[in-house]
């Protein structure tokens, strides 16, 4: 089985993307929904034994391949069990646009969310970069992304 982290901040479409991924018949976790998190100190981290059980035990089919949504402070110490992370990412004012009219998902509509996300852009985006096998500008159509996430995992 292979294992890929698709992450990268709120709005590049890591969502649309585990959507387009899954209606093409591959196995998906997104880990904003679901008992994937724990509070620690006010933060938002994966639960270990919650996000290594999914790692582990995860049914793939016939594609062999898992893929899993998700972007938090401690997803580093999960990269050994991934075979590649996907960095998405996009355009800070692409980025405004989609998190203000976007409605599968409030976050980012709030100022203060907005400037939290633009702020990880500066600070979290380039630490991602540096662990990714890939990155992806999502300024394409979600099966351009996708056909590029494909290839770069066979």
């Amino acid at each position: 089985m292979k294992r890929v982290l698709v992450t990268g901040m709120s709005g590049v479409g890591k969502s649309a993307l585990l959507a387009e991924l899954a209606a093409r018949g591959y196995a998906t976790v997104d880990t904003d929904y679901g008992d994937f998190h724990e509070v620690v100190d006010g933060e938002r981290l994966w639960r270990r034994e919650r996000i290594e059980a999914v790692l582990r035990d995860a049914a793939v089919g016939e594609a062999g391949v898992l893929f899993v949504q998700g972007t938090v402070r401690n997803q580093g110490s999960f990269y050994p069990w991934f075979d590649h992370i996907v960095l998405l990412s996009a355009p800070v004012e692409v980025l405004v646009e989609r998190l203000s009219t976007r409605t599968t998902n409030s976050y980012g509509k709030d100022p203060a969310e907005l400037a939290e996300t633009l702020g990880y852009v500066e600070t979290v985006e380039p630490l991602l970069r540096a662990s990714a096998t890939l990155e992806l500008v999502t300024t394409v159509p979600v099966a351009s992304v996708a056909d590029a996430v494909l290839e770069h995992v066979r």
